[in-house]
């Protein structure tokens, strides 16, 4: 017999909720099968709001402009667009369109496709659940900076004293350091010294875990209800702050500096690299998240305008928020190179009876704020650098202060707070900011906890009769793990977590659904199943990037990936107390252990599923036929209706696999 085609909705027939699921037992633990009743969408807005609010998280805030800027500026913005285009946005059309059609979570869609397969959506779930228990430690402490910004003045404006001497750690530093370093997450010096729980980060994260289970207390019904606020308020936010931003000093050079183009960055794999990455990450694929959302669409729905809709926002909102960040970075250096000028103006005033006449500064140097930073550094080129004056004056170049402090939790909890204590009702802005924070975060959240309870719970029916308490069970024991970032060595898991644990799983069950729908079930055929749901037929370039452009660059992005995890040794930020400053180190051998565990225990439902499927095709010798090229189609009479296809045989009507 040929494969069948993805099912629509009039090959179904009513099912009570006791039918929504397949048993796992002896005859039906292949066939994947949901109810024609699925739960939906109220409005195309809620579907919106649920997507965009996955895709759009903290990465648009503070990786996006932090690649940006190291990358070339303008020219990654042209690479980010170009792979988004070619390779993006295809991948993300297909999850889309594989979930609205077979409307199942992702294991109950690699599972239809073949039970081979069902690995894959098995793989999605353990790799969400890592996100989740780290995403929501960054929850925490944007819920406790937000604690903090209700008073006056924020407590990261000025160092602390004692004793009325100021702490020299945060002198040697800076308050937004001290603030973060010490006074947040009370860091150890290394990833080795564990030391005791943080309780107020413990508090916040058992309050984060409330908040994302209450808001997925009801599934779709009740998390939606929160993204009418969580997924439009960012957006309120940046756009007060980019008008806020263009109207301070420094912000129009800050944004210059962002996306000044540096093509010869094209030349670099590594730039491919990252920006494939943050394509890859952006859009939020294979977390099994896109599926689970477009599974409660209806079949006629426009999957393909979706998928240029919702890219064309997430691109929007991270070039607003890199606007944002620079525009307001901008301010902070030119703040700094201010300082520095008149540090270096007020040392020049000592020595100035002493030197050359010649090299007197021609600029008024006792007015150090009537001073333009350009005269000063166009006048200290000409004196050597300070040479002349005991080597004690230095240059102030907004340059390198503008790459100070701008990358990852670094630009949103030590730059970006730093910038914000300068503006005038700095707490308002502030709490404005976290609560931001919090929403994006949220947003994320909710799609990351979809793509783990609605794939399992489509596939073992006991979790869908007790979905609420199977939730709060999620949420309960996702805070029982996430007590080990609460440590106060905590904030070095959770980069080694979000640096390794997601990576290399995400990007290698991305490969297999490629290769699984464009090879395996076949192009084509999956044309035909869209064309059979949308009414008309996508465009056959489709095909060629599933089957070629977009594996290939799945499989390169892999092999760039693995290959730079072996040929570097994997290294973390510590905060040095002695030093007052971040230190690289290198993992320890037990942290590397983890991280390889981490990565197989995330692989390791391919190759399982893989083997359970041959084995039961086994054991089934008297229901299946086990000649090559055939294939089974479940009994109409059996409640799971889906019809199953076999990587294994070989389609005899297309000729392909």
């Amino acid at each position: 017999m040929e494969k069948q085609p993805l099912p629509t909705d009039d090959d179904k027939t009513e099912t009570t909720e006791s039918e929504v699921l397949c048993l796992a037992g002896e005859e039906r633990q292949e066939a994947p099968c949901e109810p024609a009743a699925r739960a939906g969408w109220n409005s195309k807005v809620e579907y919106f709001l649920a997507q965009v609010g996955f895709s759009v998280g903290l990465g648009n805030v503070w990786r996006f402009p932090y690649l940006c800027h190291q990358n070339g500026g303008g020219a990654f913005l042209l690479l980010y667009v170009l792979l988004m285009l070619v390779v993006g946005i295809p991948l993300f059309f297909l999850e889309l369109a594989a979930g609205q059609a077979i409307r199942q979570g992702s294991i109950g869609v690699w599972k239809y496709i073949s039970p081979k397969l069902a690995g894959i959506g098995y793989s999605s779930c353990v790799v969400c659940f890592f996100v989740a228990l780290y995403y929501n430690v960054i929850l925490a402490w944007s819920l406790f900076y937000l604690g903090n910004s209700f008073q006056h003045p924020l407590p990261w404006e000025k160092c602390p004293e004692q004793r009325n001497v100021t702490v020299k750690e945060c002198e040697m530093s800076s308050p937004t350091s001290y603030f973060w370093y010490r006074k947040a997450l009370d860091v150890t010096d290394s990833i080795d010294e564990t030391g005791s729980f943080n309780p107020n980060i413990v508090g916040c994260l058992l309050l984060a875990w409330i908040l994302v289970c209450m808001g997925m207390f009801k599934g779709i019904k009740s998390s939606v209800k929160v993204m009418y606020f969580s997924s439009i308020f960012p957006y309120v936010v940046l756009i007060s702050f980019l008008i806020r931003g263009l109207m301070l000093d420094g912000a129009l050079e800050g944004i210059a500096h962002m996306f000044y183009p540096k093509l010869e960055i094209w030349a670099d794999i590594q730039v491919w690299r990252q920006a494939a990455t943050q394509v890859f990450f952006a859009l939020g694929l294979g977390f099994g998240s896109i599926i689970a959302y477009s599974s409660y669409n209806p079949k006629n729905n426009n999957c393909h305008r979706d998928a240029f809709t919702v890219s064309s926002i997430n691109f929007m909102t991270s070039v607003l928020a890199t606007l944002v960040v620079f525009a307001v970075l901008g301010f902070r250096a030119k703040d700094r190179v201010k300082e520095c000028v008149a540090s270096n103006l007020n040392l020049l005033s000592t020595h100035i009876s002493s030197m050359d006449q010649n090299l007197i500064p021609k600029f008024d140097y006792s007015d150090p704020s009537s001073v333009a930073v350009e005269d000063y550094r166009g006048w200290l080129k000409q004196l050597g650098n300070g040479t002349n004056i005991l080597g004690n004056l230095t240059d102030c170049d907004l340059e390198e202060e503008m790459k100070k402090g701008v990358e990852g939790t670094g630009l949103a909890f030590i730059a970006f707070t730093e910038a914000i204590s300068l503006l005038p009702g700095s707490p308002f802005w502030s709490a404005l900011f976290f609560l931001m924070l919090l929403n994006l975060g949220l947003s994320t959240m909710f799609g990351t906890m979809e793509g783990i309870l609605a794939p399992l719970t489509d596939c073992f029916k006991p979790l869908a009769r007790n979905k609420t308490k199977f939730t709060i069970f999620s949420c309960f024991v996702g805070f029982l793990i996430g007590l080990l970032f609460t440590q106060r060595c905590g904030n070095y898991f959770v980069t080694m977590f979000d640096d390794y644990s997601a990576t290399l799983p995400l990007i290698i069950v991305v490969v297999f659904e490629t290769f699984s729908v464009s090879w395996l079930y076949g192009a084509d055929r999956f044309l035909d199943d869209i064309e059979a749901m949308l009414g008309w037929r996508p465009s056959v370039v489709y095909k060629y990037l599933w089957k070629y452009i977009c594996l290939l660059a799945m499989l390169g992005l892999l092999g760039a990936t693995t290959i730079r995890m072996f040929i570097s040794t994997p290294t973390y930020n510590a905060w040095n107390q002695e030093q007052a400053s971040e230190v690289k180190l290198p993992y320890p051998a037990w942290a590397l252990a983890v991280l390889g565990l981490l990565i197989i225990f995330a692989m390791m439902p391919v190759p399982l599923g893989l083997i359970h499927a041959v084995l039961q095709s086994r054991t089934k010798q008297t229901s299946r036929n086990t000649e090559a090229g055939q294939y089974r189609i479940v009994s109409t009479d059996d409640k799971c209706e889906t019809p199953m296809t076999d990587i294994s045989e070989r389609d005899q009507r297309n000729g392909t696999f």
